[in-house]
């Protein structure tokens, strides 16, 4: 049964952040008129009271959780307690809200980084609790993965209609592109474009360039969060992503060409590689509620590039 998104109030927690104003653009271009996108200065979600008075204010029909405190392997490694807090207590305190004030449908995001750190690739969704994540993410993917248990509790014993996805890294347009905390592609073509603007000769990076990973286009993530809250309705986490994995080496070459960085690439492997291997097996999403992704990383790359050489001329 498909949800009519267009007739319900929905709540968008995180709609002014990277994900989730794309989640909203999306929702808009489908024709929902009734969103709600609370600022953190309005509506601090690791308040109880701050939830009760959104919940009472708006009293949404569907709920999106996008918000979270997230950042790269420098920014878990310096607040992995924050990191842990904040994803932990947000999450669990908006459940029970949605849970206390009556909301049709919740939709959880979760992250890649709850599965054990050696999961066999592709990673399956039945993997998530057969071992402990990669050190430097795993408060935060511990936290993100206890809102899954919540959800399924929920859904047993009072019968809530709670779903939770697995997106994959993400990247685009409006991404975090702060050296101190953004992902791996944002940092990768701040760092290609300012030492090309500047004539450097090199760049150093984190690692040794030997893991993989996968990477989803925002908008495309963006596509299947509406997709999962219009037509599923299952107890099962879901996998969000692209089915293909790039090794980081490989990718930072790519960047460099993209965006015209002719010099050379030091490896700094005194830092951390982070996870080895990522790469999701998404056939689940495709066949619960058809999502299947439809941007490259080529092609999206280019688009990212495109927009942050926008911002800093």
């Amino acid at each position: 049964m498909i949800c009519d998104l267009a007739s319900k109030r929905i709540l968008v927690t995180g709609g002014a952040g990277f994900l989730g104003s794309h989640v909203v653009e999306r929702l808009r271009a489908i024709g929902c008129p009734d969103i709600c996108v609370p600022r953190r200065r309005d509506f601090d979600l690791t308040r109880s009271a701050d939830i009760d008075r959104l919940m009472r204010d708006f009293q949404p029909q569907l709920v999106i959780h996008a918000a979270a405190a997230v950042g790269g392997i420098g920014a878990n490694r310096d607040n992995p307690g924050l990191f842990f807090y904040e994803n932990a207590i947000m999450g669990v305190q908006l459940i029970e809200a949605c849970r206390v004030y009556g909301v049709e449908k919740t939709v959880v995001l979760g992250t890649i980084c709850a599965y054990p750190k050696f999961t066999p690739v592709p990673f399956r969704e039945e993997a998530l609790w057969d071992g402990y994540p990669e050190e430097t993410n795993a408060p935060y993917g511990i936290a993100k993965k206890a809102l899954l248990v919540q959800c399924q509790a929920y859904r047993e014993q009072y019968g809530m209609n709670s779903i939770f996805l697995l997106p994959v890294n993400l990247y685009g347009p409006r991404d975090n592109f702060d050296l101190n905390s953004s992902h791996v592609i944002p940092a990768l073509v701040r760092k290609c474009v300012e030492a090309r603007n500047a004539g450097a000769a090199e760049i150093t990076l984190w690692g040794d360039g030997s893991p993989t990973r996968e990477f989803l286009y925002v908008d495309d993530a963006a596509e299947a969060i509406v997709l999962a809250a219009q037509r599923y309705n299952g107890p099962d986490p879901v996998n969000i992503g692209i089915g293909e994995e790039v090794a980081i080496r490989d990718l930072a070459a790519q960047i460099a060409v993209l965006t015209g960085f002719s010099g050379r690439i030091v490896w700094d492997e005194s830092k951390p590689n982070g996870q080895p291997r990522r790469r999701l097996d998404v056939s689940r999403a495709e066949r619960e509620f058809g999502f299947k992704a439809r941007t490259s990383l080529d092609e999206g790359l280019k688009k990212t590039i495109e927009w942050y050489r926008g911002q800093i001329r």
